[in-house]
């Protein structure tokens, strides 16, 4: 793609945005450079590679290429067998643990299919062993360990040895008789000897090798007779050091040699890893999407941001062109937006070709061979070219080159000159651009070429949405129909004076006149159209919801009345069943009875004892009044051993097991459980030996069939004012009736108050089985003052 179009899209401050996310500085330098490819397949592989690395980066955990310093001529030279330095041999461990870690890292990616970053990992080559070796045997730039080999080991054990006796001996210098002939009492070292710093005068009184003399001459610098055998050793053992080490960088060096193309190769793989790196993490900062990509000219973008805008100030623009029109002509005011989003549709272009996804909801782009731009004053003094000069200038390279697979961006085609001339030229530039067949957007104040797109076949168009109330432009973009320049609008809202205003309407022609009338009224009225559809729309979408909902509660009847009419037939089925196997036993009773040659007395009586049964079972119903326990406060009296009492704490019944009268607690046998409670948390039954006498007589009953409608359950109880003991049975017969009832959800109105009356009925709830859950109210329900109890 031709450097201008790059500019002018400004798709080179997009890759230098993208190489901020890059590692390595090779792939700063090769995103910078980056090309836009024209093959589609190539677009393609380079977007699914990004896919690839987007998912695994931020779905699945995977960390980016590791950092190792740019190569120059380090691995060349190793070929050529030189020695290369502590620091050179560092590079190359870290780009071997560089290859290792991006190997292994995406190889062991297992929760998705990456065949294209896999193929690419395929290619790099590792070496664990010696990345191992180099990093064991070279500590820093300059320092080899002592334990890269045994001899060295050794020799630099024996050499720290030697030091050591060297400098032991030179300190009986300092502290015996000859410490007077000595300058300062110190050891120091002269070509790599230790020597004594003795004052000239007594330089005779020390034998010995004299090695210097400081500038002064005050001092000589004396090498003992006793130390001079164990230096010479000591630079003999120095000696050995230097070629061991040489030896062992030697030796790493020739092993990095034999791996040159293969850590050559790795390098570029890395660098194109890293890439594929900084473009996913690119995309995922600015909440881009990946592009579907064609070769056709086929272009729609879905509220598509250009990613050089502040998120919080972008509007996002929707477009498409390539299918039924293959050119788009932008009309509308002034910093209305159709520069931006000219440059928005060759950016999103040039971003795909190069692999980078863009910020859109949804977007569907076109490789292109060449971009070709006309945008902004490219005026040259150097050249003496005008700004209409320079921009003929781009138009005649365009439209000599420009063919069906290009992309032409004109912005304010025919400007700069006589708007009559400007507009004849743009009109015939723009009817021969649609002949070449290629794909375009142009940007236009000119009359004649709105008129133009609407009777033209290939183009269509478009204008920048704006405000006619508050004279502000919106930013959006409305396919389909021409928009006005509002130049004296816009000149009427910033101060510009009305009579000049008015001497300017009139300069207008009538025809012009009455097409900006036109355009603007078709605004204005597509703009309320668009709102009262809007408004249609979101009450359809309501009432649609309120619809699916009703059918949603009339299924969730209909099977709450199979279900019971199922457990009607259950139940009828398992009466009539029960009643029928008694009959036949009591049947079967008197048979054996009558089957006697001899019937006595008593045979007779119980014949009729079975045949009253017989009676009445056929009259017996489940609708017996069911007795409801009472409950009063225990008194000193009612509590003995062995007394049945109910524990209002708890909502059970239980046994007196132990009575102390000093502290008026009882302990009570509630089932298995023992438990403590003060006289006070008791009550006994009211009446039970009349509710056993009731339960013990039968009652006969007429059965006849009732057509008036029963009362609809109650869904509320109200306890307000009740004490614990009073309010339970109340709870317990309301929860009864609920059942019977099949009702799912009922309150229980208790009250704030001092909150008694509630934990004594939460207590209750949590040990009856009937119930599947409850929960105090919520804002509107009644709050702290209310429960609500679901049943099963």
């Amino acid at each position: 793609m031709n450097q201008r179009a790059i500019e002018k899209t400004e798709l080179n401050k997009i890759l230098s945005l993208a190489a901020k996310y890059a590692v390595l500085d090779g792939t700063k330098t090769r995103l910078r450079e980056m090309q836009p490819t024209a093959d589609l397949r190539e677009a393609k592989k380079r977007l699914q590679t990004t896919d690839e690395c987007v998912a695994l980066l931020f779905s699945y955990g995977l960390s980016k290429v590791e950092y190792f310093p740019p190569f120059l001529d380090e691995l060349e030279r190793a070929q050529k067998q030189s020695t290369l330095t502590c620091g050179e041999l560092l590079k190359v461990e870290n780009l071997l643990r560089s290859a290792r870690i991006a190997y292994t890292s995406v190889t062991g990616a297992t929760e998705r299919e990456h065949p294209l970053l896999q193929a690419l990992v395929d290619g790099i080559y590792y070496d664990e062993t010696l990345e191992t070796d180099i990093r064991t045997k070279i500590l820093s730039d300059t320092e080899v360990s002592d334990y890269a080999s045994d001899k060295l080991y050794s020799v630099r054990r024996e050499i720290r040895l030697l030091n050591e006796r060297i400098r032991s001996r030179l300190a009986e210098y300092l502290t015996g008789s000859d410490g007077k002939y000595l300058q300062d009492g110190i050891i120091t070292m002269r070509d790599n000897r230790y020597v004594l710093p003795v004052r000239a005068e007594y330089k005779r009184n020390i034998k010995g090798f004299i090695h210097d003399r400081s500038a002064s001459g005050a001092t000589f610098f004396i090498e003992p007779e006793e130390v001079l055998e164990m230096n010479n050793e000591l630079r003999s053992l120095a000696i050995d050091e230097k070629e061991e080490v040489e030896r062992i960088l030697g030796e790493l060096s020739r092993r990095v040699g034999m791996l040159g193309e293969e850590l050559n190769r790795d390098i570029s793989l890395l660098e194109e890893l890293d890439c594929a790196y900084a473009r996913a993490e690119y995309a995922y900062k600015l909440r881009c999407v990946m592009p579907e990509m064609n070769d056709t000219g086929h272009i729609a973008i879905e509220l598509g941001r250009h990613p050089l805008i502040e998120g919080t100030k972008v509007v996002p623009v929707s477009l498409s062109l390539g299918k039924e029109y293959r050119f788009l002509l932008i009309s509308g005011p002034n910093t209305g937006g159709k520069t931006v989003t000219l440059k928005m549709v060759g950016l999103f272009c040039a971003m795909a070709m190069c692999g980078l996804f863009v910020p859109a909801k949804k977007a569907v782009l076109s490789v292109f061979d060449e971009i070709y731009c006309d945008v902004g004053d490219a005026q040259s003094i150097e050249e003496s070219l005008s700004t209409f000069s320079s921009h003929i200038t781009n138009i005649i390279h365009i439209v000599n080159n420009a063919n069906k697979r290009s992309l032409v961006l004109i912005d304010e085609l025919g400007g700069g000159t006589d708007p009559d001339e400007g507009q004849a030229l743009a009109k015939a530039i723009v009817s021969h651009l649609l002949q070449t067949g290629c794909t375009g957007v142009v940007t236009t104040h000119y009359t004649a070429l709105k008129e133009f797109a609407f009777s033209a076949n290939g183009i269509e168009n478009a204008c920048m949405e704006f405000d006619s109330d508050t004279l502000q432009p919106l930013y959006m973009i409305r396919i389909g129909v021409p928009g006005s320049s509002n130049a004296l609008a816009i000149s009427r809202r910033l101060g510009l004076k009305e009579s000049i205003l008015n001497a300017a309407m009139n300069e207008l022609s009538e025809d012009v006149q009455k097409f900006e009338n036109i355009v603007r009224n078709a605004e204005e009225s597509r703009i309320r159209a668009e709102e009262v559809l809007n408004e249609s729309n979101r009450l359809k979408a309501e009432w649609s919801e309120k619809v699916r909902l009703l059918d949603v509660e009339r299924e969730k009847l209909r099977k709450e009345k199979d279900k019971l009419y199922a457990q009607a037939k259950a139940e009828a089925r398992r009466i009539v069943n029960e009643r029928t196997a008694d009959a036949e036993e009591i049947l079967h009773e008197i048979e054996e009875i009558f089957q006697k040659e001899r019937l006595s007395e008593s045979d007779l009586i119980r014949a009729r004892t079975l045949k009253n049964r017989l009676g009445d079972k056929a009259f017996e119903t489940d609708d017996e009044e069911t007795v409801r326990p009472q409950y009063r406060p225990a008194t000193e009296k009612d509590l003995k051993i062995g007394a049945k009492v109910f524990v209002n704490t708890i909502g059970q019944d239980g046994i007196v097991q132990n009575i102390r009268a000093a502290k008026k607690e009882v302990e009570v046998l509630c089932g298995n459980i023992r438990v403590r409670s003060k006289f006070s948390d008791l009550s006994v039954l009211i009446a039970e030996e009349k509710a056993q006498t009731a339960n013990k007589v039968k009652k006969q009953v007429q059965v006849s069939k009732s057509l008036a409608p029963k009362p609809a359950p109650a869904l509320e109880l109200n306890v307000i004012g009740l004490t614990v003991y009073e309010a339970l049975p109340e709870v317990q017969a309301f929860l009864d009736a609920a059942v019977l009832s099949n009702l799912e959800e009922v309150r229980i109105v208790h009250g704030m108050g001092t909150g008694k009356l509630r934990a004594g009925i939460h207590e209750y709830l949590r040990t009856e089985k009937r119930v599947a859950e409850y929960r105090l109210g919520r804002y509107g329900e009644g709050e702290t003052g209310v429960t609500i109890v679901k049943l099963k």
